[in-house]
C-alpha cells in the first residue's frame, strides 16, 4: 500500500472515530423525557411521547401475543384474529345487527355439518354438496346485511392513514395516524374494536388466510425453505411452526375458539398503547380512562413456558425443487432479553449488513459464487431464544452447498482473528444511523415505544440501544462466535435443484 493510501485510511478512520464518538454523545435523554407513561386500573398502558410541531399524532397498540402463542391444534389463530379484528363491532359494519347475528348463527350450525361429514370415512359426496349449496345461500344473507369495511373506510374518511396491523410469532400491532383534533375518535374506534368484536366474515376470512399460506409456503420455495427450516430447527418451542398457520389447522378454525383466543390474550394487562405527536397527556389519559376503562379487568397471560432443549447435533434438510438453489444457515441463540443481544446485532452487520459486509465482499464480489447475502441477528421471533440466521442465493451454476462451505470459512476466521476495530467502528456508527432513522417518524416511535414495552417490558430500552452496541468489543463478538457459532448447533436448509 502506497503513501497515499496510508494517508487516506488514516484520515478516514480520524472521521469515522470523531463522527462515532459524537453519534454516542447523541443525546436522547430530552426525549426521552418528554414520554408520559401511565397505567389504567385494569392494566393497560400507555405511551404518550409529545411533538407539536404538527396536528397530527401517530398511535399504535402492541398485544403481547403472536404466532408463538397459538393454542394447539390451531397455529395462525393470532393472525386469523389481526384479519377479525378490522371486521367491525355491533354498531360498526352491520346495517342490522339481530338479523345478522341470527344469519351467522345459522351459518356456523352449517358449516359443523360440514365438518363433521367431512370427517367420516365414507364422506356423503352428496349430502356434502347440499350443504355447500346451503352455506352459499346463508352467506348471501349474511353479506346483505354488512357494511363491507365500513370500520377501516370510516377512519380513511375522517383523516386517518396508514392504516394497518402486522402479527409477528411475539406480538401483534395496529397502527394508523389522525389529525390532532380526532384523538377522541381514535380513543372511541380502537376502545369498541376490543371491547365489542363481531366475527363477522368468519368463513371467508378463513379462506383468505389459506389463500395466503398457499402463496407464502405452498407456491414459493423460500416459504417452503424457511419452513423446513424452522421445522428442524426447533423440536419443542412454537417458532417451529408457520405464523400462518398448518393448513388442515386453518380449516379447523371456528368461532369459539377465536372467541376464546381473544379473550384470553386480548386483556388490558396484555396490551400497550402509544401515541407520538400533537397529544396533551393529561387530555390522552382522561379519554384512556374513559373508553379503554370499559375493558374488563383480566389476568395477563403466563406466556409460552416452552423451552427449546439443547441441540446436540448438526441438523440438514435437502429439499429438492425445481427452484435455483438457495441456503439458510442458523445457530441457537439467547432471546433479546440477554447481555449479548447487541453482540449479535454487530455480528449480523459484519457478517450479512448489506454490500460491505464480509459475506457480500468475499462471495458475491471476490468470488463471484452467490448473487445475495445476508444475516438476521434474530430468527424467526426475538422474545424467547431464537436462531442467527445466514441467507444465501448462490450463483448461476454454483450449488448451495458450495456456498455453505465458503460461509462457514469466513465463520470459522471469526473465530481465530478479531474483527478489525475500525470495522467496529463503522458497525457502530450504522448502529446510530439506523436508530435515529427508526425514530425519524412519528409512526415508527409509536412502534418502537410498544415494542420495547413487550419485547423487555420497558419502553426505555427504545432509547438504550446506542448505549449496548457502543458497549460491544472485539473481544465480545469473538467470545459469542465462539460459543454459539458451533457445528453441533448449527441448522442447515438448502434447495438442491433437480431441473433447470
Amino acid at each position: 500500500m502506497n503513501n497515499r493510501s496510508l494517508a487516506l485510511r488514516a484520515a478516514l478512520w480520524l472521521f469515522l472515530l470523531v463522527t462515532v464518538t459524537g453519534a454516542w454523545a447523541f443525546d436522547f435523554s430530552e426525549m426521552e423525557k418528554r414520554v408520559t407513561a401511565f397505567t389504567l386500573d385494569n392494566g393497560m398502558r400507555f405511551l404518550v411521547l409529545e411533538d407539536h410541531s404538527a396536528p397530527v399524532v401517530a398511535f399504535a397498540i402492541s398485544v403481547d401475543v403472536g404466532g408463538a402463542s397459538d393454542p394447539k391444534e390451531r397455529t395462525g389463530l393470532s393472525h386469523m384474529f389481526e384479519h377479525l379484528a378490522f371486521k367491525g363491532t355491533t354498531e360498526i359494519g352491520t346495517k342490522d345487527y339481530k338479523a345478522e347475528q341470527k344469519a351467522m348463527a345459522k351459518l356456523d350450525v352449517l358449516y359443523i355439518r360440514l365438518r363433521a361429514e367431512n370427517q367420516k370415512l365414507n364422506i356423503d359426496s352428496a349430502k356434502v354438496a347440499a350443504l355447500n349449496d346451503t352455506i352459499k345461500i346463508v352467506q348471501a344473507e349474511c353479506d346483505n346485511l354488512v357494511e363491507m369495511n365500513e370500520f377501516s373506510n370510516y377512519v380513511e374518511q375522517e383523516g386517518g392513514v396508514g392504516m394497518n396491523a402486522g402479527t409477528g410469532y411475539d406480538n401483534t400491532t395496529y397502527y394508523y395516524s389522525f389529525p390532532s383534533n380526532k384523538l377522541e375518535l381514535w380513543f372511541y374506534l380502537e376502545s369498541s374494536r376490543f371491547l365489542d368484536p363481531v366475527f363477522r366474515d368468519f368463513y371467508k376470512e378463513r379462506e383468505v388466510i389459506k389463500e395466503e399460506r398457499r402463496m407464502r409456503i405452498e407456491s414459493n420455495p423460500i416459504g417452503r425453505l424457511v419452513d423446513e427450516f424452522i421445522h428442524s430447527a426447533f423440536r419443542a418451542h412454537p417458532y417451529g411452526y408457520a405464523l400462518v398457520g398448518q393448513m388442515s389447522e386453518i380449516e379447523n378454525y371456528t368461532p369459539e375458539a377465536a372467541m376464546a383466543f381473544f379473550k384470553k390474550n386480548y386483556v388490558p394487562a396484555n396490551m400497550v398503547a402509544a401515541m407520538v405527536g400533537d397529544v396533551n397527556p393529561a387530555e390522552a389519559r382522561k379519554l384512556a380512562e374513559k373508553y379503554f376503562g370499559r375493558l374488563p379487568k383480566a389476568p395477563k397471560p403466563e406466556g409460552v413456558q416452552i423451552r427449546e432443549p439443547e441441540q446436540m447435533a448438526e441438523r440438514q434438510v435437502i429439499m429438492p425443487d425445481k427452484s435455483q438453489p438457495i441456503l439458510l444457515m442458523g445457530y441457537h441463540r439467547p432471546a433479546t432479553m440477554h447481555a449479548d443481544n447487541a453482540v449479535f446485532d454487530a455480528i449480523a452487520d459484519y457478517l450479512g449488513g448489506g454490500r460491505t459486509s464480509l459475506l457480500y465482499k468475499n462471495l458475491v464480489k471476490e468470488k463471484k459464487l452467490a448473487t445475495q447475502t445476508s444475516a438476521f441477528p434474530a430468527f424467526p421471533g426475538a422474545k424467547y431464544p431464537s436462531e442467527f440466521g445466514i441467507f444465501i442465493i448462490p450463483a448461476k451454476g454454483v450449488t448451495a452447498e458450495q456456498c455453505e462451505t465458503e460461509a462457514l470459512v469466513e465463520v470459522e476466521k471469526l473465530k481465530k482473528d478479531p474483527i478489525p476495530e475500525e470495522e467496529l467502528v463503522k458497525i457502530k456508527a450504522r448502529a446510530k444511523a439506523n436508530l435515529v432513522r427508526s425514530m425519524s417518524s412519528r409512526a415508527g416511535l409509536a412502534n418502537a415505544l410498544t415494542s420495547a414495552e413487550i419485547y423487555y417490558g420497558d419502553w426505555r430500552e427504545v432509547f438504550k440501544g446506542l448505549d449496548k452496541i457502543n458497549a460491544v468489543t472485539t473481544a465480545d463478538i469473538q467470545r459469542v462466535v465462539n460459543t454459539y457459532f458451533t457445528r453441533n448447533n448449527r441448522t442447515a436448509a438448502y434447495i438442491e435443484t433437480v431441473e433447470e
